[in-house]
């Protein structure tokens, strides 16, 4: 790791690759909550035009990328409530249509190649420039103060829209931040991930994270830190293996994915299998049953057969062995 830090322009890939660790499930978590998990590839269509008409004439293409991802983003969300029945219909030309403008605006471009468009839609995080460093630096403290600040209020018009209106809260404006924030996230991470692999970032992690917490709070902590992880570690597994960044990471996440759900799934078959052994318990247990009483938080364990049972429901919990209850 050290040999990589002395690197010029691994320092500068690892760096923006923990900037869209950050940014991208930390904005992700809310289109989850909101059923909109596609929607970053929709505008990562859209920025791809953006960022040819950025080569096209000679800009900046994170400046040109950025203002075609917010259009795009503030569009969809007003077609999104306008409720329209065509509103599919009408978002779905305007991806198509931003990735087929990119393509030809690209080739007729004389700083266009081949090589240009798949650094951009699959990522080519080597060639991140200093200048695009500072850009995408800036962009992710925005996402970041703008997320943390207004969290509470997201998470009220992702869980529930009506109330929220009905509460006198302006849940439109709140989608539209929300909207220019996916915006600002998809053109942070198009040189990590590529703009078709965007959405992997913003969601993987978020399905993950469920799998292991319990409240929103904790949700949003171990996205992040999955989010980082994945695009750190990407970033060094596909500099040793000579892979492409945007699919290594993306495949790191995907195998985190499956690696927790796999594990998931076998606790929960423990945590059955105890609880079926406890609802078979036929002895009841009180205060004259003959068997060692043992406090345990708000409620009373009996030691029977080596284990601690508790009452719950009509059937009784096994909560562990004795050991446990003399070191709490």
């Amino acid at each position: 790791m050290t040999d990589l830090l002395a690197l010029d322009f691994m320092r500068q890939a690892l760096l923006a690759a923990l900037l869209a660790g950050i940014a991208a499930p930390l904005v992700g978590t809310f289109l989850v909550q909101r059923r909109m998990s596609l929607i970053g590839d929709g505008m990562g269509h859209v920025a791809l035009a953006g960022v040819a008409v950025g080569i096209l004439t000679g800009q900046q293409p994170v400046v040109t990328a950025l203002v075609a991802a917010v259009a795009a983003g503030v569009a969809i969300e007003l077609i999104r409530a306008s409720g329209h029945t065509s509103g599919d219909v009408a978002l779905a030309v305007m991806f198509y249509g931003g990735i087929a403008l990119g393509v030809v605006l690209i080739a007729r471009s004389t700083a266009g190649s081949p090589a240009n468009l798949t650094a951009y839609l699959f990522g080519a995080i080597l060639t991140t420039s200093p200048g695009d460093l500072v850009v995408l630096a800036l962009l992710a403290v925005v996402v970041l103060v703008t997320t943390v600040a207004l969290r509470p209020r997201f998470f009220a018009v992702a869980n529930d829209e009506e109330y929220a209106r009905s509460a006198g809260m302006p849940v439109m404006a709140y989608n539209l931040v929300l909207a220019v924030l996916t915006a600002v996230t998809v053109v942070v991470s198009m040189r990590v991930v590529g703009l078709l692999l965007i959405s992997a970032l913003m969601i993987i992690p978020n399905a993950t994270a469920q799998l292991l917490a319990r409240s929103f709070g904790a949700s949003v902590r171990w996205a992040v830190l999955i989010g980082v992880l994945c695009s750190v570690g990407g970033v060094v597994v596909s500099y040793a293996a000579e892979t492409p960044s945007g699919g290594t990471i993306v495949l790191l996440a995907i195998a985190t994915f499956l690696l927790v759900s796999a594990g998931a799934a076998v606790l929960r078959r423990v945590r059955l299998a105890a609880h079926s052994r406890a609802e078979r318990h036929d002895h009841e247990h009180g205060p004259d049953c003959g068997h060692p009483a043992v406090e345990h938080g708000d409620h009373v364990d009996y030691l029977h057969d080596g284990h601690r049972h508790a009452a719950h429901e009509g059937h009784y919990d096994e909560h562990g062995h004795p050991a446990e209850a003399e070191s709490r």
